[in-house]
């Protein structure tokens, strides 16, 4: 049956970055229409179109496009790296350009097309400082009084990452559903287990919250990679290896930028 608040219907893309799947839709064209409630029900994977991120991009007077970020259980996103390359490299695509800035809750980001379907965007500086990851307590974010020692990282959105002997072999479902409310973390936290393959390569598995686990999330490999760096496990550019595919992350002094392939699989319409 056909909503009765999109009598025509609501026209969405369906993207993804090395798996990591996002529904986007563009109020620049239908107006403001998404809320909690609509960003549950498309993205449940069995009567809708699912999702581990709704992506939303919107008008903006400060940069070239505005992106609002939302989970599937209905929570809001201040970052998505994946998705914001996704979004990018559509838009400077339509608009035949080769780079582009971005406004979202974390500020103004810069992507640049690098050709050969590679997209890079500026994450921004990581923050490293207890009160703006956020984290409950002052203590330092390198290693936190937490079994295994976890590295907290904000990237627009907060992290917790564990570098352990072999990424594949822990239960991450349960660690990371046991970990994302940890009380340390008053706005939960998107959860990572890593192994270091080589000096400039990592091997990453995600739970992101809000969602579970994903195949891939572009703010979590910058807050790895920012994690590695800092614990002197690798340099500062990394390859980090997900279970979706390969992302490069090269920390620089204007921020963390994420270079990767991106994905426009299907057009639609939310009836």
């Amino acid at each position: 049956m056909q909503s009765t608040s999109f009598p025509n219907g609501l026209p969405f893309m369906k993207m993804h970055g090395l798996g990591n799947d996002f529904v986007v839709i563009d109020e620049r064209a239908t107006g403001p229409v998404v809320d909690a409630a609509l960003a549950r029900a498309i993205g449940d994977r069995h009567r809708g179109v699912g999702f581990d991120q709704l992506a939303v991009i919107r008008h903006s007077a400060q940069a070239d496009v505005e992106l609002v970020f939302w989970n599937a259980d209905g929570s809001t996103a201040g970052a998505c790296g994946n998705a914001t390359r996704c979004i990018a490299a559509y838009e400077m695509g339509r608009t035949g350009t080769d780079t582009l800035t971005l406004r979202t809750e974390r500020g103004i980001l810069f992507a640049r097309d690098l050709g050969d379907g590679i997209t890079s965007v500026n994450m921004g500086p990581p923050l490293l400082n207890w009160q703006d990851v956020p984290l409950a307590r002052e203590m330092d974010t390198l290693e936190l009084p937490i079994e295994g020692g976890p590295t907290a990282t904000g990237m627009g959105n907060p992290h917790c990452t564990f570098f352990v002997e072999d990424a594949e072999a822990l239960d991450l479902a349960a660690f990371g559903a046991a970990h994302e409310h940890h009380e340390l973390f008053p706005e939960r936290t998107n959860v990572q287990i890593a192994h270091l393959i080589a000096p400039d390569h990592l091997r990453m598995r995600v739970w992101e919250r809000g969602v579970g686990i994903t195949l891939a999330s572009g703010s979590s490999s910058c807050a790895t990679a920012v994690a590695a760096a800092r614990r002197g496990l690798t340099g500062r550019h990394v390859r980090v290896t997900l279970d979706g595919g390969d992302i490069v992350i090269d920390w620089r002094d204007d921020g963390v930028w994420m270079s990767g392939a991106t994905a426009h699989v299907f057009n639609g319409v939310w009836l």
